[in-house]
């Protein structure tokens, strides 16, 4: 069993869209755990208030125990399944059918709250990340890289699972062993026989979703939730939503922005995605964005050699154990070998927090001796893979969401030109952020692509970049405010994915926003430390 700590260790919200899509794509190193069935209970009818109960099960569960002076309840509510907006025409589910989702909530509540603001929503991104799990992580406080005390006790934390997530109604169609294939695939497969047989195994996922869901696929898109997150607002009693977005959460915030500007009183959107970006240009910028953190910290290990095993050539040592796993895989103790795919997300999963460099160059040295345990123990928290081998439904979502979002569907012989492109610009991450593209080329389903405008109307909305941060890029931060016409970038200069609440300079402006409005000065610049 994880331990407590081991649990509450990766807690900050780092999930990021790694690729526009994909069983191969998307980031994520919240803690990994089998998919929440719906939360018991009745939901709530569209436009009615929900029924509170409390829920200590559900922190249990996740860590073991609730955090001191928090009082965790729990609620749902029921959504039109199609809020009718265009695109989606093909689906059966109208906003007159009756035929609803289920959002499931968590507010958790301190027992020193005093001059209550509102409620703070929460979406730690993926897509396909639990606002639920995760409002119970930031609840912990700042000792275990949670929320301060000061948005606490002024704020309910409220978390949400999207549609198809989790708890909400979760979409479910990937097999274990389908997934297994899938990160266990050649991040590269440069011969021509290794491509065919990737793009064999996304039409295999395409399929078994599209027979499972038909017309339905359209409607896990991030304009239908951002939405249902109008319903959230409504249902925790806020005139106006406060929010804190990271990473894909960025782009739902945007998109609520534009649909609702007079409903927003405070949106904080950390790690930003650009949503005017495509499949090809958002999949280049991540391959950049890795391969730039993956640099600072070959760079930190040559620097450290003292806490770093595979110095002083990193790159080297890395790609040397890619280049070994695909023709001799070391096998672990259970039979289960630690192939290419393996090895390079253990790799992806430890650039998404500078702590997890220490852990990447340990997992490489244990490998070349014969160990692949810590190489799957990165691995699988990046996948949501389990001990036994069971998947959360992570990646089924993360899939269904941003195919029903992408609009661009680059040909298979684009797709293996940019492979080649890519690997002399990216030698690590540009092959695998090029053929990540089949998911959505072999996605079945319409598309219903979100607004791409301005927020008029709206307050100012403050953008948080990072500028070592690999999957959300920091050249996305300006690009997101400047689409809004309302936002205020903040910048940290620091690695890994997203920002607050990590140190002093970024905690206290966004905690002035979210309490006083306060938004910070224009230009601001937070260190690294």
């Amino acid at each position: 069993m994880t331990r407590f700590s081991d649990r509450l260790r990766r807690i900050r919200p780092t999930v990021a869209g790694f690729a526009a899509a994909l069983v191969v794509t998307a980031g994520c190193t919240l803690p990994a755990f089998a998919p929440r069935t719906e939360t018991e209970g009745e939901a709530a009818a569209p436009g009615t208030a929900p029924t509170w109960r409390a829920c200590p099960e559900v922190p249990d569960d996740l860590v073991g125990r609730g955090a001191p002076g928090m009082r965790y309840d729990c609620a749902r509510i029921a959504v039109p399944r199609n809020w009718g907006n265009g695109a989606t025409t093909g689906a059966t589910a109208g906003p007159g059918s009756g035929e609803t989702f289920q959002i499931s909530l968590i507010r958790a509540r301190s027992t020193k709250q005093h001059d209550r603001i509102g409620s703070l929503v929460i979406n730690p991104g993926g897509p396909g990340a639990s606002g639920v799990d995760t409002a119970v992580y930031l609840s912990f406080g700042p000792a275990f890289g949670g929320l301060p005390a000061e948005i606490t006790d002024r704020f309910d934390i409220v978390g949400f699972d999207p549609r198809g997530v989790s708890r909400s109604s979760p979409v479910k169609c990937i097999s274990d062993a389908d997934l297994d294939a899938s990160f266990g695939y050649d991040p590269d497969p440069a011969s021509q026989a290794s491509f065919d047989g990737f793009v064999a195994l996304n039409r295999k996922v395409g399929k078994g979703c599209g027979d499972k869901y038909g017309d339905q696929l359209p409607l896990y898109g991030t304009e239908q939730a951002a939405r249902d997150m109008d319903a959230v607002r409504a249902a925790v009693g806020d005139e106006k939503l406060t929010y804190l977005g990271y990473s894909y959460g960025t782009l739902l915030g945007a998109t609520y922005a534009q649909l609702y500007p007079q409903r927003v009183r405070a949106l904080v959107l950390d790690g930003a995605v650009d949503p005017q970006q495509k499949l090809i240009a958002g999949s280049e910028s991540q391959a950049k964005g890795f391969e730039r953190a993956f640099n600072n910290f070959a760079q930190w290990c040559a620097a450290n050699a003292g806490r770093c095993p595979i110095a002083p050539d990193a790159r080297a040592a890395v790609t040397t154990a890619i280049d070994k796993a695909r023709v001799s895989p070391v096998r672990g103790a259970n039979g289960r070998e630690a192939t290419s795919g393996w090895v390079f997300y253990a790799i992806i999963s430890s650039l998404y927090t500078e702590s997890g460099w220490q852990e990447l160059a340990r997992a490489i040295e244990r490998l070349q001796g014969g160990d692949p345990t810590e190489v799957f123990k990165l691995a699988d928290a990046y996948a949501g893979r389990e001990d036994d081998g069971h998947y959360s439904n992570l990646f089924d979502a993360n899939l269904a969401v941003n195919c029903a979002d992408e609009t661009e569907k680059p040909t298979r012989e684009q797709i293996r030109q940019l492979q080649s492109q890519w690997r002399e610009k990216y030698p690590l991450f540009g092959p695998s952020l090029a053929v990540g593209m089949l998911g959505c080329v072999e996605w079945p389903g319409q598309r219903d692509p979100y607004p791409t405008g301005k927020a008029v109307g709206a307050p100012p909305i403050v953008v948080v970049g990072t500028t070592g941060d690999p999957a959300t890029p920091y050249e996305q931060t300006a690009a997101l405010a400047s689409m809004l016409g309302v936002g205020r970038v903040l910048t940290w200069e620091g690695e890994g994915h997203t920002a607050y609440p990590q140190t002093a300079c970024v905690t206290a402006a966004v905690d002035a926003y979210l309490i006083s409005l306060t938004v910070p000065r224009e230009g601001l610049r937070c260190p690294a430390r």
